[in-house]
């Protein structure tokens, strides 16, 4: 241990002779400071930038550097530093730039600005090829600050922060700061090695900022948020910006500096507005300043987001390359108002004409041994950009509140705070925490789970569990049960369960079940407690069926290796039918419930299916093809990878059933593939088939049931495994099908460009679905809808008119989509 931290302390002090320091403070000409200056030695890859105060570091390799001080709308600035120099904080002093037209000889019959552009979209691959691979340092760093932070939340405190907020309830809530090694290549191709890594607050320090997720390439046709956005130099960028030029200047090196303004067409479509600086003659990109509106880019959360970017240049060999990078938002939603920066330095550029064959590979991005262990002396020597005081004193006041925080004594006042109980929890709910011991007792009360079936009647559900969590190693054991009781059926039952999660690499969980539920028939529950709670009180269509389930189960997943995944399933169970024991609706009406035999809707006597015991155990393997992934040492997080499909099989085979008939065999297949198509939306794809072997007897509840809809409501974000129009169990088979799903988003393409709807910043949704089962003409739907529907910053709605097809028109509807109600089931 003594010869490891003699080693440490010696690679420490080599660096420290090495790299000397250049500290210092830009300001303007009227002692204002001047956050995001690009700072880089001259003719190196080695650079950073100001904080937000105006200050900067920079570690330099030669005794007598000249560092370039590069700002928008101000004259660079060639400063000679000599080795004295290193020792003393510099203030550095930048002029307005003189930006002027007399530059650029302008055309009366052009737009100076669009010729720069055409230009510049016509010799990008050039330019970005000249950086398409290469080695570099990476830092980023990232603040959140939460700004007059209301006190509740539609009726609920909101104290989560309260011990970080001041007296104006404002404050950073998350700080962060990562030192990578990346390699890239271009379009995608990322290998990231985090080698220091700290978060404000948290002591294992695993930040998630990483390069890959913040590449940001103007030379590329789209740039990847939540939406693609075009590039003001995209191939087809002219059918969506103007451009004005606005003057040019000239750098240190004599290099002309066009200044472009970049002007939307459309305000409702993915674009950007601001500034983007292209040299002239080469058309490079020397800088960019350009903003976002959260609803252009369909995330609305986020009022505005801006984008900067400054490029260096080497005379060398040169290459003008991207060395800083900021990103600042601000966000809000109910009442919560949110503004941050993130902060990205690329330097110590190495560009490669050809990598290894194996130098990529799935895993994208690690972490070194103690990367979240690193002292302050560490971070003092290496972070590019200093802390301001506000960061500085965040991390110290976050530290100590986390050594509190960890305490036996605060984590029990917590608790005590939280653990009191009262009358209305007996209804409501209800959790007993031990925060240091890491478990929690939790009461789910019967006020939040009332819902009505015509089996049941009104049926509350109650559930008691026990949870111990690992939060190093994201691991958890839990215990529970519910209770289930209908009032007008008067019967309770109950299950129990045991989940445990092994680690949080391969994601290993093994589980067992067991006692006695009512079930949907198709196991899918294509119809929700919700829905149908409405649909039979207030319409009298109780389209949920069900049966009896006694049972005892087990389950155990896991990723096998990357991309593979492998779940194992038995259950031993006594499958018994139910009838229907009330009609009692809210809106009085003549017209009776159909029975709850799904074959037979007018018969209150019979049963889909005759009590019976049976075995039955199936495996499913799902292949994720080119799933990237970043391992941490708290676990592996995947990616998927949007370039292939995704493969799944099944084989489900029962025996040991009361009556042979019963047994089967039974094999599926399904393939999932989305698809984004540039600007124009994405194209999801599922397709499904399956065959079963010796089940002409099986029972009911073992068919093969399609996902229905006959209630007009929607409840998932896309439709791909639902029929919008077919009875919920018309086709149900135990022969063999095959499932066909498309669905094609726009994401605003066509709907932004029409006149007064593309106000409704709505989504333009083109679906087709199709079934085939034996003895039956193929099943069709063909649907037109609007998705991101709703108010101000809740797009919560979707409206879809569908058709369907079966030998000739079978019928229209309208469904309703209601992506909320996912999140109250």
């Amino acid at each position: 241990m003594l010869l490891k931290k003699s080693l440490s302390l010696l690679c420490l002090l080599l660096t420290l002779n090495i790299a000397a320091q250049i500290k210092g403070t830009v300001n303007d000409d009227k002692g204002n400071p001047l956050p995001f200056v690009n700072i880089f030695e001259e003719n190196t890859y080695n650079g950073t930038t100001t904080n937000d105060k105006g200050k900067f570091t920079l570690n330099v390799k030669s005794e007598n550097p000249t560092i370039i001080f590069q700002y928008l709308g101000y004259k660079t600035v060639k400063k000679a530093i000599t080795k004295s120099q290193f020792t003393e904080s510099l203030t550095i002093t930048l002029m307005e730039e003189n930006i002027t037209l007399k530059e650029v000889v302008i055309n009366p019959k052009d737009n100076p600005a669009n010729e720069i552009i055409r230009n510049a979209i016509k010799n990008k691959k050039e330019n970005s090829e000249k950086t398409a691979r290469f080695k570099s340092d990476f830092y980023s760093r990232g603040i959140i600050r939460l700004k007059d932070a209301p006190k509740t939340i539609m009726g609920q405190k909101f104290d989560f922060f309260d011990e970080i907020l001041d007296s104006t309830r404002s404050g950073i809530i998350y700080l962060s700061e990562t030192v990578s090694k990346i390699t890239f290549q271009k379009p995608d191709k990322m290998k990231e090695v985090i080698v220091a890594s700290k978060v404000s607050g948290k002591d294992n320090g695993f930040s998630f900022n990483n390069a890959a997720s913040v590449n940001f390439d103007f030379y590329e046709n789209y740039l990847p948020f939540e939406i693609n956005v075009v590039s003001p130099i995209a191939d087809n960028a002219f059918n969506y910006y103007k451009y004005k030029f606005e003057g040019s200047f000239f750098t240190e090196n004599r290099q002309q500096i066009n200044k472009i303004k970049v002007i939307p067409r459309r305000e409702t479509e993915p674009v950007m507005e601001g500034y983007i600086y292209i040299v002239d003659d080469s058309y490079a990109i020397y800088a960019t300043d350009l903003s976002i509106k959260g609803n252009q880019m369909q995330s609305p959360a986020i009022d505005n987001l801006t984008l900067k970017q400054s490029y260096s240049y080497n005379s060398n060999n040169k290459i003008w390359v991207k060395n800083t990078q900021t990103l600042d938002f601000v966000a809000g939603m109910l009442s919560i108002k949110v503004n941050g920066r993130f902060t990205y330095v690329y330097s110590n550029f190495e560009f490669e004409k050809q990598f290894e064959k194996k130098t990529f590979t799935n895993e994208i991005l690690s972490f070194q041994e103690n990367a979240n262990k690193k002292e302050d002396a560490f971070w003092n020597t290496i972070r590019p950009v200093p802390l301001t005081e506000e960061e500085s004193t965040d991390y110290t006041k976050k530290d100590i509140l986390q050594t509190k925080k960890k305490s036996k004594t605060y984590l029990d006042s917590i608790d005590a705070k939280h653990n009191k109980f009262k009358v209305m929890d007996v209804l409501n709910g209800y959790s007993y925490k031990n925060s240091f011991k890491k478990w929690s007792l939790d009461y789910d009360g019967p006020l939040t789970s009332i819902s009505f079936n015509t089996v049941q009647g009104y049926r509350i559900n109650a559930g008691l569990s026990y949870t111990k969590r690992d939060e190093d190693k994201r691991t958890y054991t839990r215990i529970g049960s519910r209770f289930d009781y209908g009032f007008s059926e008067e019967k309770i039952r109950a299950t129990a369960s045991y989940t445990h999660k092994f680690n949080n690499t391969n994601n290993s969980l093994l589980s067992f079940n067991g006692g006695s539920s009512v079930n949907q028939f198709n196991g899918s529950n294509p119809i929700s407690n919700i829905v149908n709670t409405v649909s039979t009180l207030f319409f009298k269509n109780n389209f949920m069926k069900l049966y009896e389930r006694n049972f005892v189960s087990g389950f155990f997943g896991r990723e096998v290796v990357n991309g593979f995944y492998l779940n194992v399933a038995a259950e031993y169970s006594e499958r018994k039918p139910l009838y229907n024991t009330t009609d009692y609706t809210v809106i009085k009406s003549d017209d009776l419930y159909t029975s709850n035999n799904p074959l037979s809707p007018t018969d209150e006597t019979s049963a889909a299916i005759a009590k019976h015991n049976l075995v039955k155990t199936n495996v499913l393997m799902r292949f994720n093809f080119g799933q990237k992934y970043i391992s941490r040492p708290d676990g592996k997080y995947n990616i998927p990878n949007d370039d292939y499909p995704s493969l799944s099989l099944g084989y489900e085979k029962t025996f040991a059933a009361t009556d042979k008939n019963y047994e089967y065999d039974f094999v599926a297949a399904r393939v999932n593939y989305d698809v984004t198509l540039g600007n124009k939306g994405t194209l999801q794809m599922a397709f499904k088939a399956g065959k079963y072997f010796n089940a002409d007897n099986i029972s009911f509840v073992d068919y093969k049931h399609f996902n229905g809809n006959q209630t007009h409501i929607g409840q998932s974000e896309s439709y791909t495994n639902v029929f919008n129009l077919l009875p919920y169990y018309a086709a149900s088979t135990n022969d063999s099908y095959s499932e066909t799903h498309i669905e094609h988003n726009d994401k605003g393409y066509f709907m932004n460009k029409i006149p007064l709807l593309r106000l409704l910043q709505s989504q333009l949704v083109l679906g087709f679905h199709n079934l085939a089962v034996p003895d039956r003409k193929p099943y069709q739907e063909f649907s037109v809808g609007l998705d991101n529907l709703g108010f101000g910053k809740f797009r919560l709605f979707r409206v879809d008119y569908v058709r369907s097809y079966q030998n000739g028109y079978q019928g229209d509807g309208v469904i309703f989509g209601l992506k909320f109600l996912n999140v109250l089931e």
